[in-house]
């Protein structure tokens, strides 16, 4: 995979690009710590918009029958792997852009196969493509995105960094129940406010898009029942909080259907719709996965099958602990978002009063 003959081309340091691509290849699922300085450095140089593509041929299609094709890992037993090596990605590009206060930065961490296609929407806006010296990627690209600047940064060195002892390869070992888990669901549901949509939210939809074959499900809480929020006169409107969070699953899994709908109680289209198969919840509201699930069986629906994912509270079961201090001092919140708005909002009151006075 890695070819030590080229020199790295650093994007240089005073030169800020609006919208920006990394392009890199991993070779398990443990949390790539090799990438650390790429990150830091596509993040910092990055104004706007960072998109993170990574390539693996553990995230090819976990159904694949052609001969001589690699079957990607099953996408719900690998579930918390995937979930580990998505936070860590994107808690290491999040704190890079909050310790710079670009808080509203775009982040976007894709995860593609080597059995299909770079979708042609990805780094359309693109200024410059971040990539790893020495890394092969074995996909073509689009001309697009073959034509752009190319950045080379060097990666940590594999061998100083400690191995994982959680497994990393399709065939290490797992805890299996008696029925083993299919490798997909056809429909998957989760819900939530999506204000601000931030990596917390990001890592949430992309990971009930991992698990999903068929149709993702999205329910966003109605205006409605906001009004209790801090800084409400902050939060975006429903319709932006809805279309934010389609853009977002189109560009993390096309192909499959999204319904995106407001939902005015826990329940959503989980207390209707009896094929539902999976829910995603975070560690936060996994009570109203218990409440959904009593509800189904009022109804006499199949039971759920519940992922929870702790990514946004600072005790993550997704992160390894030498990460931990650094998932502490990483805002993954609305809250905070909104908060950093309204203080700029008093910032740029108070200059602009300054200035009058002058």
């Amino acid at each position: 995979m890695y070819i030590h003959n080229r020199s790295p081309s650093p994007f240089p340091a005073s030169t800020g690009a609006d919208s920006a691509l990394l392009l890199a290849t991993v070779s398990s699922l443990d949390p790539p710590h090799f990438l650390a300085p790429v990150i830091a450095a596509a993040a910092s140089t990055t104004l706007e918009h960072l998109t993170i593509v990574l390539f693996s041929r553990h995230f090819n299609n976990p159904r694949t029958t052609s001969s001589g094709t690699f079957r990607g890992v099953s996408r719900t037993e690998r579930f918390d792997d995937v979930c580990r090596f998505l936070t860590y990605v994107y808690v290491q590009a999040t704190s890079v852009a909050q310790s710079l206060d670009k808080v509203l930065m775009e982040i976007d961490v894709l995860l593609l196969g080597i059995d299909e296609d770079v979708p042609f929407t990805v780094g359309e806006d693109a200024d410059v493509v971040f990539r790893v010296a020495g890394d092969s990627i074995g996909v073509q690209l689009p001309p697009h995105v073959s034509s752009l600047r190319q950045s080379y940064i060097t990666a940590a060195d594999h061998d100083s960094i400690e191995p994982s002892v959680l497994p990393s390869s399709p065939s290490a070992p797992s805890i299996l129940s008696a029925k083993r888990k299919p490798a997909r669901l056809p429909v998957v549901a989760l819900g939530g406010t999506f204000d601000h949509l931030h990596a917390g939210h990001k890592i949430l939809l992309s990971m009930a898009a991992w698990i999903t074959s068929e149709k993702i499900i999205v329910g966003v809480t109605d205006d409605a029942l906001l009004k209790k929020k801090s800084n409400p006169h902050l939060l975006q409107s429903l319709d932006e909080r809805i279309e934010r969070t389609r853009s977002f699953l189109a560009l993390f899994r096309p192909g499959i259907e999204y319904y995106v709908v407001p939902i005015q109680d826990v329940y959503g289209p989980t207390g209707w719709d009896p094929n539902v198969q999976g829910i995603v919840v975070s560690q936060e509201t996994i009570s109203g996965a218990d409440a959904i699930a009593a509800h189904r069986s009022e109804k006499g629906f199949s039971p759920l099958q519940t992922f929870v994912i702790d990514v946004i509270s600072p005790h993550s079961s997704c992160v390894d602990p030498e990460d931990m201090d650094l998932l502490r001092s990483t805002k993954m919140s609305s809250t905070f978002i909104r908060q950093w708005i309204a203080d700029k909002n008093v910032e740029e009151e108070m200059k602009k009063e300054s200035q009058g006075k002058v």
